[in-house]
């Protein structure tokens, strides 16, 4: 107990300082009034996700851990808003057991799918998986199409010497930019659909994903074609002797589930049916996986929970955090000055960059509510967000996701994989240097060309 007293401290200052600023607004627009010093919360809660796992990670790998942060944080703000604002907090809780049921059912679905394989590690293969990953990704998420996709990557490339690149394009392409098409994609697209814009609504960034991902694909195939080259002669002769056929297993039951989850989304709508039907339904096509699929399955992929327990736990406090700093900007985000597409762009992209990028995009999303629409603006259905700026705000968070390994909850993950398997991923600030060498120049492009 005495250990914590200290962070105790810290937050108990922060609660009387900004005590009496947001008390005197009772149950009336907070926000307008409502003091700085509650968005500090929000701050040290993604600040301490960022650099925790550097600075303390052997403290914060256990899932108890991460709870008590989350808890320090969040449960003060709770507290005190259920006496504030008791509907900002009802409504939270609600998007929150949305969020996380989305993430649990296609983490459980996906995780029945085995794929085995060890085809030849060419440039046109690897090419080849990277591209079905990135197409997946929109349609089963992310973190479920890296998760079904590593592992035989890694296998395939297994009598390669170089094939970290790969592992780093893979982070770029199936872990990030690959899931911007549809809600299920990337968990802050998925906020943007709870928060009101239609389902079908991220197809109209088809022409940016398909730009953005086809010139990674082409940079890497010059790439891995450059580094085939360089390969030892022996190592080219055990990838073309060690070759073994492809096998999926658990499709038949998985791949149906996964098709009602998309359908269950996009047409289970709070207009519709009324919550939570549709999070029962995908409860219900979880468990019937779970149920149905061979446990040896899960075996070999090494499937646990200890990562979606892990995202539950830092989002619980994430979404209690956030909640001063979105009626915040709802009130008073037209003072910021970013107003134009391309500087929503950037700035959810930057965040997204060293943050997670689903607060960052329910961040900005909310400035943008609170800027209005201005003349000839093209507003998404009834959100109140012109579609050009929303169009910056998505890009940002999802493409820019990928420019550090905490970006995005699978970029960790991809490479915690790939260093169990003994390959030597770059560090930190080594994968920065991808990043920065060869993302950047592409989000420039992406600026002047669509936004």
């Amino acid at each position: 107990m005495r250990k914590h007293l200290p962070a105790m401290a810290v937050v108990t200052t922060i609660i009387l300082a900004a005590l009496p600023a947001a008390a005197a607004e009772g149950e009336a627009s907070v926000g307008k009034d409502l003091s700085i010093l509650w968005v500090s919360f929000f701050v040290v809660m993604l600040l301490g996700i960022a650099v925790l796992p550097l600075a303390a990670e052997k403290w914060f790998h256990p899932n108890r851990n991460k709870l008590l942060f989350s808890a320090v944080l969040g449960l003060p703000v709770i507290g005190l808003f259920l006496y504030m604002d008791p509907h900002a907090v009802m409504h939270t809780g609600q998007e929150y057991i949305s969020f996380m049921i989305l993430l649990g059912a296609l983490f459980v679905i996906s995780g029945g799918i085995l794929v085995q394989t060890d085809m030849r590690a060419t440039p046109l293969v690897n090419t080849g998986f990277l591209a079905l990953g990135a197409l997946l990704a929109s349609f089963m998420g992310t973190t479920g199409a890296a998760m079904l996709l590593i592992r035989p990557l890694l296998t395939t490339n297994q009598q390669r010497t170089r094939k970290v690149h790969t592992v780093i394009f893979f982070i770029f392409l199936v872990a990030n930019i690959g899931g911007c098409l549809t809600p299920l994609g990337d968990p802050p697209l998925f906020m943007g659909y709870l928060a009101g814009v239609p389902f079908e609504w991220t197809l109209r960034l088809v022409v940016e994903w398909a730009s953005v991902g086809g010139f990674l694909l082409l940079v890497y195939f010059v790439l891995d074609t450059i580094m085939y080259t360089r390969e030892p002669g022996a190592a080219i002769e055990r990838d073309r002797l060690e070759v073994r056929p492809t096998h999926v297993a658990g499709a038949w039951l998985n791949v149906p589930l996964l098709v009602g989850v998309v359908l269950s989304v996009a047409f289970l709508t709070e207009n519709v049916v009324p919550f939570p039907v549709r999070e029962a339904v995908l409860v219900a096509l979880a468990i019937v996986s779970w149920m149905g699929t061979q446990k040896g399955l899960r075996a070999a992929n090494k499937f646990t929970f200890y990562p979606i327990i892990e995202v539950a736990v830092l989002f619980a406090g994430i979404f209690a955090t956030m909640i001063p700093a979105i009626l915040i900007l709802k009130a008073r985000g037209g003072d910021l000055g970013v107003e134009s597409p391309a500087s929503f762009f950037w700035a959810s992209g930057s965040l997204s960059s060293f943050l997670d990028n689903t607060p960052t995009y329910v961040v900005f999303f909310s400035l943008a509510q609170g800027l209005g629409l201005k003349p000839g603006a093209v507003e998404v259905a009834k959100t109140g967000v012109d579609q050009a700026i929303l169009a910056g705000i998505s890009l940002g968070s999802v493409f820019m996701g990928a420019m550090t390994y905490i970006g995005n909850a699978p970029n960790f993950m991809v490479k915690s994989i790939a260093d169990e398997r003994g390959l030597k991923m770059p560090s930190f600030f080594g994968y920065m240097l991808w990043s920065i060498a060869i993302l950047v120049p592409t989000f420039i492009a992406v600026t002047f060309i669509f936004l």
